[in-house]
């Protein structure tokens, strides 16, 4: 295939991700070279110097002569098993460390990689017998060590990559295609790369296409033609040579993207898998990138690092929810940590109600059905005899909306209220489930107030969404309850739902457990959530505790509640971010690329 079929030009940038979930530790740095390093020379006037940023955060390093490597681990259990030793880039005369370093670590961890910054030499022939080859015998011990230390650090060895920025990036290529130059005597341990990933990157040392800075730095002022030749990378790729990403700037001044654009045809040319990306703007040293089409490469390159097998595809939080009266349709929210929410496609609703008396989509309710695809269900109207149904494959592009007449059987319903789905695989059949008040049922708890509301919970089962089982009672806990909400969590089946009691005010969300996912449903739990008006409970397991999230609605805001146990809850709604607005939603977990698809939506919106 042919490089120009393979290269995406100016394609829309979208939202860097968060950090997200993955816990992960700093560890101190670890010298590379305990003994100290090979072909070195003493120069007690040779020392570290360090340029800060306005946090007072170390921003780069020049001079080096002492090489660490830093680790970002992840813990055991979140790590994925991949690893990534950083090569910041600087022209080989000092590191963007942080840009280029420890932030793309912490990104890099937020997909369960564990990273490891590398502080190579700079080469220099005042502390170096032969500084061309210095940062390439840094780069090969680094993974070398990386690869003696796997059982420790939780990573697979044939899952080690090496990534470099700018001059880092022509380190990270010269290790791809050098990693057998025998530059220091070794144990023995594979040095080779099982994947780079080359951001901007210096390739070449030829007149017109090179960084002359990273060329003089590295290969000095007089350079023969053969040394020339030996460093540019483009020449030295074989068919050993480890598959890569690359990405550049086309409006890059300082490092030509024909540098990108020479590796990846030799790639090619030996039948090595890679990937190029070229943006339309960022210039050059963008990093992890903070506007513009460079924004999207941090996204492409997770995209590619699943489709090649080295990680697997994340998920990410997403939230269902509606606005107002809920007039205006389905809006959507994502977390990467299940507490700090944001809006997708600017909080626009992305799906517009078509059926129903009042034709609302209120309290709407997406799952992940048996088939892959998401079903979603919603409150149609106040006061009619059913509810609203659909289904998306990408929550993009959604099927013909549907109104299911599920309590049309029931003379004196008064409605059907926040209705659920929950998927069973068992049986490979669909739970819905919803509140109805029907005039003349369960007197014992009608009260006067709130225009008579005296709810129960009812349900509904299907295989296809066409054909519905006779609807049947599902839990009468004795009072007026709402917003009833299913997960199964181990054995059993946890109910989490609303006492709507009125007289005295319960307004708060309880729990009730069952054997069976159709019943019968025992409450064991009192209230839950605290001292406020609490409705449309929703829950997820956030790493290795449940998360309970309702609408304070009388406050205008969102509460949670947190359990490892479901017996102890803690209230942590001082710690979660909603959109201003939010009302009564439905949290699932979707894979990052489905994520992707609708912010790229966004994007195409706002161009």
């Amino acid at each position: 295939m042919s490089l120009k079929t393979k290269v995406i030009k100016g394609i829309a940038g979208c939202m860097l991700l968060g950090y997200g979930p993955f816990a992960f530790t700093q560890s101190e740095p670890m010298k590379l070279w305990p003994n100290g390093a090979p072909g070195a020379k003493s120069n007690v006037e040779h020392k570290e110097s360090y340029t800060y940023d306005s946090l007072g955060d170390i921003r780069g390093i020049s001079k080096v002569s002492e090489p660490t490597l830093t680790p970002f681990l992840v813990e055991e259990g979140k790590a994925n098993g991949a690893a990534v030793v950083i090569c910041p880039g600087g022209g080989y005369s000092h590191l963007a460390i942080k840009k280029e370093g420890y932030k793309v670590a912490k990104w890099l961890n937020s997909l369960g990689i564990s990273a490891f910054v590398l502080k190579y030499r700079l080469p220099s022939d005042i502390i170096m017998e032969d500084k061309t080859i210095g940062p390439l015998q840094d780069a090969q011990e680094a993974v070398r060590i990386v690869r003696r230390n796997a059982d420790k650090w939780h990573i697979d060895t044939t899952k080690i990559g090496i990534m470099g920025f700018s001059a880092g990036g022509h380190l990270a290529s010269t290790l791809s295609t050098q990693y057998n130059k025998k530059v220091y005597s070794t144990d023995g341990t594979s040095a080779r790369p099982d994947f780079s990933i080359l951001v901007y990157p210096v390739i070449s040392m030829m007149e017109g296409i090179t960084h002359e800075g990273s060329k003089k730095n590295l290969l000095g002022d007089a350079a023969s033609m053969a040394l020339k030749h030996a460093f540019s990378n483009e020449e030295q790729v074989d068919r050993t040579t480890p598959p890569a990403f690359l990405v550049h700037a086309v409006d890059d001044t300082a490092v030509p993207d024909e540098n990108s654009a020479l590796y990846f045809t030799a790639l090619e040319k030996n039948d090595i898998k890679g990937e190029i990306y070229f943006y339309k703007d960022g210039g050059h040293g963008f990093g992890l990138g903070t506007q513009g089409t460079h924004t999207q490469w941090p996204v492409d390159c997770e995209k590619w690092l699943v489709k090649e097998g080295f990680i697997p595809e994340t998920e990410v939080f997403l939230f269902s929810y509606f606005k107002g009266n809920g007039e205006d349709g389905l809006h959507l929210a994502y977390s990467t940590d299940g507490y700090v929410w944001e809006a997708i496609q600017n909080d626009t609703p992305l799906l517009t109600p078509q059926v129903g008396k009042d034709k609302l989509m209120r309290d709407p309710c997406i799952i992940r059905g048996g088939d892959g695809r998401y079903h979603m269900v919603w409150t149609v109207s106040w006061t009619d005899k059913g509810i609203g149904y659909a289904s998306s494959s990408d929550l993009i592009h959604w099927s013909e909306q549907k109104f299911i007449p599920v309590m049309a059987h029931e003379k004196g319903t008064r409605n059907t209220w926040a209705p659920e789905i929950t998927y069973n695989p068992d049986t490979n059949s669909y739970m819905m489930y919803w509140a109805s008040t029907i005039e003349g049922k369960f007197p014992e708890t009608k009260s006067k107030k709130e225009d008579g509301y005296n709810h129960r919970m009812y349900y509904t089962t299907t295989e296809n969404f066409d054909d519905f089982k006779e609807t049947r009672l599902l839990y009468d806990p004795g009072f007026n309850v709402i917003d009833a909400t299913i997960q199964k969590i181990g054995d059993r089946f946890i109910m989490f739902l609303k006492d709507e009691t009125i007289e005295p005010p319960q307004k708060n969300i309880k729990i009730a457990m069952a054997n069976a996912l159709e019943g019968p449903y025992k409450q064991t739990h009192g209230a839950i959530s605290g001292d406020y008006w609490a409705e449309g409970p929703t829950v997820i397991k956030v790493d290795d505790t449940w998360v309970v999230y309702f609408d304070k609605y009388i406050d205008h805001k969102y509460g949670a509640v947190a359990s490892n146990d479901l017996k102890e809850w803690k209230d942590i709604s001082d710690k979660i971010v909603f959109p201003e607005g939010t009302r009564h939603g439905t949290v699932i977990k979707v894979p990052r690329s489905v994520l992707y698809k609708l912010q790229k939506v966004d994007n195409d919106k706002g161009k």
